[in-house]
């Protein structure tokens, strides 16, 4: 059986999948415990991206090597690098995405919120086909894998297409959507734990033919701060994040959590969006704020980010032959106000041109 020193040479020859240098080089053998009676081993090693499919992979090959040395059960425990260590060695050219991203120029937003009915999910419907709706490429994830209701939302009855190991996803006004909704029975209930929707969520990105040229990828995420959200935030650290919330003190309180989160993993926030602002009345033009007043910009102004927009209460022109009942029509009064969100976010990243 190998001593402690004999394992911290073994283990240094393992390379970091994502800066390609040694654990040895960047100093990512971190402890060795050994219990000679039980032929037990505990190793914690430092990589540079936790929570991806490039640790499965490593952590698999170094319990083969110690088991192979002759240790009957291995312990292993993973944590990320020092940013300054990731900076030394971080490789040039495009920034890796994990493999999990259609290309690197694919720019992937996550719709949040700090709690349910607050509209998360049609804003993150609109904000895609407006997106589609100036040219550009857009794929949309019903991440909200409890609470799927996007592809009702954008009327959508097709299915995905299976050719090969790919899954193409449903087009829909440009949109490429993927949700849990096509893989369950209708309306049949998810009674799944955190591991099997991480899996799902991951499958959603890797086995998804999303082609190499989609501009945003937009993620319609669960409300609060559960399992999905934290899966998304492990597994895209590059990703960005929009919060929305109601114009109701609580639910702005709520949602700071939801912004909390993105701020502690790095995440940047775009900006709030504000649904349920107020009703205006189509007669006299006049505003009624049924939820209260100011929920968006105390927000916007906790997180030190724009209030990308304020939505009203308002309903959709619903066109039998072509039903989608979350769609707003470009020329009606809520589409426009989506138009110039998007806009807004499209102009953030026009050098992803």
């Amino acid at each position: 059986m190998l001593t402690e020193n004999e394992v911290r040479n073994l283990l240094g020859n393992f390379q970091d999948p994502f800066l390609h240098k040694s654990l040895k080089e960047t100093k990512g053998v971190i402890d060795v415990s050994i219990n000679e009676e039980k032929k037990h081993v505990s190793v914690k090693l430092a990589i540079s991206k936790t929570g991806t499919r490039e640790q499965i992979q490593i952590q698999q090959k170094v319990v083969e090597k110690l088991k192979e040395s002759g240790f009957a059960t291995v312990g292993i425990r993973f944590s990320q690098l020092p940013d300054e260590i990731i900076e030394k060695f971080r490789p040039e050219g495009p920034e890796n995405n994990n493999g999990l991203l259609p290309s690197n120029k694919t720019v992937v937003i996550s719709i949040a919120s700090g709690k349910g009915g607050v509209g998360k999910s049609t804003v993150s419907v609109n904000l895609a086909v407006n997106l589609a709706r100036m040219g550009k490429k857009v794929g949309l994830i019903d991440a909200d894998i409890y609470g799927f209701s996007v592809p009702d939302m954008m009327g959508i009855i097709d299915r995905p297409v299976v050719r090969g190991e790919k899954i193409f996803p449903v087009e829909r006004y440009g949109v490429k959507v993927i949700s849990m909704a096509f893989f369950v029975e209708e309306n049949a209930p998810v009674i799944w734990r955190g591991p099997m929707l991480g899996k799902m969520l991951t499958n959603f990105f890797t086995e998804v033919e999303w082609g190499d040229d989609l501009d945003f990828l937009l993620l319609d995420l669960p409300p609060g701060t559960g399992d999905v959200a934290l899966d998304v935030h492990q597994m895209l650290p590059t990703s960005k994040e929009i919060i929305v919330t109601t114009p109701h003190p609580t639910a702005a309180f709520v949602a700071a959590r939801a912004g909390a989160m993105a701020v502690q993993t790095d995440h940047q926030i775009l900006g709030v969006i504000e649904n349920m602002s107020y009703y205006e009345s189509s007669k006299t033009g006049e505003k009624a704020y049924i939820f209260g007043q100011g929920g968006g910009d105390k927000l916007a102004e906790e997180l030190n980010v724009p209030l990308l927009g304020q939505i009203p209460l308002g309903q959709p022109d619903w066109d039998d032959d072509d039903f989608a009942p979350s769609v707003y029509q470009i020329k009606h009064p809520i589409g426009k106000i989506y138009f110039k969100i998007a806009e807004k976010i499209a102009n953030m990243f026009e050098e992803h041109k």
